[in-house]
Parts: structure tokens; C-alpha cells; sequence
């Protein structure tokens, strides 16, 4: 089971994460949609497509483009598309 935290706080928790370079994608119903306000922040990859990105707001504290998710994906990243990955200091173990 794998849990991403932030600021003391479960953003997500899922036994069904799929790494994909040292990254643990969630799957969207794993996580705590309350934490998570959309971003205008968009990046493509040349595989998977164009990521969308979340800020992650914990007890007054934001973590701007904290998540990111590809609502759709290239053919080779289909087994990721809509799911959830973090970074800037969420901590996934």
C-alpha cells in the first residue's frame, strides 16, 4: 500500500500505484479531492502527452503544481492516463 503525505496529511492511498520513472501514479479515486485545486499549469512529455497539474492545499499552506495527471495520453501511456502522480516535497512510500 502506498501513500503520498504532505504537511502530516494522506493525499492519496492505494495498493494499485504504477511506477513509471521512479514516479507512483494513483489512481484518481485514491485520493482526497478536498486537498487539490486544478492549476492552469500544463507540460508536455514526448511519450505520454499533455500533463495537467493540481496545487495541493494543506492547513493554510499551498504547494503550487504539487500533482501532476494526464487526462489523456499517448497510446504507450494509456495505463496511466487519469491517474495521479506528486513531487515538490510529497512524500510517497
Amino acid at each position: 500500500m502506498k501513500k503520498a503525505v504532505w504537511n502530516n496529511v494522506t493525499l492519496a492511498q492505494s495498493d494499485r500505484t504504477i511506477e513509471v520513472e521512479g514516479n507512483h501514479y494513483f489512481p484518481a479515486e485514491s485520493i482526497n479531492q478536498e486537498y487539490f485545486q486544478a492549476s492552469d499549469t500544463q507540460t508536455s512529455c514526448p511519450w505520454k502527452g499533455k500533463a495537467s497539474y493540481y496545487n495541493i492545499s494543506v492547513n493554510g499552506e499551498l504547494n503550487k503544481d504539487a500533482a501532476w495527471y494526464y487526462p489523456e495520453t499517448k497510446e504507450k501511456a494509456k495505463n496511466i492516463e487519469g491517474y495521479v502522480a506528486f513531487w515538490r516535497g510529497v512524500k510517497v512510500a
